[in-house]
């Protein structure tokens, strides 16, 4: 018995391992980029941290029994009763306009002085196994074959929600530049990317590619695609046109003071892109709270505001549409100049 117990103790091992080994998983840092990582100010000689002192679970609940109530809870209106309404446009055959085309979540086409940049994304999984994060009904129309030729790939952070492994090799080949927070470059290049394609920032850095110019900004969130986390930077972005337009990207995370520092430092911002959904009081300092929607918003202080990573995957137990009332008390209470984007539709701004 004892053996047999050992035996299947051992498969179950040699299982794991296979399975956290899978190239998806990327890379942990190391090298040259290891070496600048550990120049960073952001980095305190284990791993990034955040400028604010961060919890990342706030709740009763740790993070075992949070992931237990995720993969075997239930939730009423966790996911839409019916399939969502998501349309089909050709995204090769866009006008040569200031635009913005959501698909879900947090993964969107911007095209910006001509320039296409896809941020974010997860197209055809958003977790390691694909049964565990099931997109909604009627929000898979778009692959990674219908995506145009991207000058500029942005990722925020590392994590599965964000970051494809499926969609970025697929795009790979008609990628020209890839934007990332520090550390990140390192699971590009792993899966065979150019490193010369890489750009790849701190925070308070920035850099020119395709004609714009990116500036890598703070957020309060966390990092990782395995069992180590915070080896890699998450990051917000502020990408710059030649005559000064500017978009505030705001990737994952809590509410902080980076919001008004951004504006501090950028002034007038014409478009912030804000998350908004996934939230928890368990990770309340690490995601944005519904009641802090508006406050981000106010303190960003842009022309004109939408919202993202909502409306395709349920990664916390609030119901599906929650986040979209969220956004219209938000807009009603701090008078934001809001826009309710709708799935595949371009919105021109």
């Amino acid at each position: 018995m004892i053996a047999l117990i050992a035996l299947i103790a051992g498969g179950v091992t040699v299982a794991a391992i296979a399975f956290m080994n899978q190239r998806s998983f990327g890379r942990i840092p190391s090298g040259r980029r290891l070496e600048r990582i550990l120049r960073s100010p952001n980095y305190d000689g284990k791993q990034f941290v955040n400028q604010e002192a961060t919890q990342m679970m706030t709740g009763r609940d740790n993070m075992a029994v949070s992931m237990l109530k995720f993969l075997f809870g239930t939730s009423d209106g966790l996911r839409p009763d019916t399939p969502l309404t998501m349309v089909r446009t050709d995204l090769r055959a866009l006008p040569c306009r200031d635009l913005i085309v959501w698909f879900g979540h947090s993964s969107y086409l911007l095209q910006v002085d001509g320039r296409r940049i896809l941020v974010d994304p997860a197209l055809l999984t958003a977790s390691p196994v694909p049964f565990v994060n099931r997109a909604f009904e009627g929000t898979t129309a778009y692959t990674p074959d219908d995506m145009p030729d991207i000058d500029c790939l942005v990722i925020t952070h590392d994590h599965w929600d964000h970051l494809d492994y499926q969609t970025v090799c697929q795009l790979r080949s008609r990628t020209r530049r890839v934007v990332v927070p520090l550390g990140v470059g390192e699971h590009f290049e792993y899966w065979g990317f150019a490193p010369e394609q890489i750009v790849e920032l701190d925070w308070n850095e920035s850099a020119s590619a395709c004609g714009l110019t990116f500036h890598c900004t703070p957020a309060r969130h966390f990092s990782g695609r395995g069992l180590t986390r915070n080896k890699t930077l998450w990051a917000s972005f502020v990408i710059e046109t030649a005559d000064g337009k500017q978009i505030f990207i705001g990737g994952d995370g809590g509410y902080g003071a980076h919001f008004a520092d951004i504006r501090r430092r950028f002034g007038q911002i014409r478009l912030a892109i804000l998350e908004n959904g996934q939230y928890n009081d368990n990770w309340n300092q690490i995601h944005t709270m519904p009641q802090q929607l508006g406050m981000a918003a106010r303190d960003i202080g842009a022309q004109k505001v939408v919202t993202v990573h909502h409306s395709k995957y349920a990664l916390a137990r609030h119901r599906w549409d929650e986040p979209l009332a969220n956004e219209q008390e938000a807009a009603r209470q701090y008078n934001l100049p809001l826009t309710v984007l709708q799935l595949g539709v371009p919105w021109e701004f």
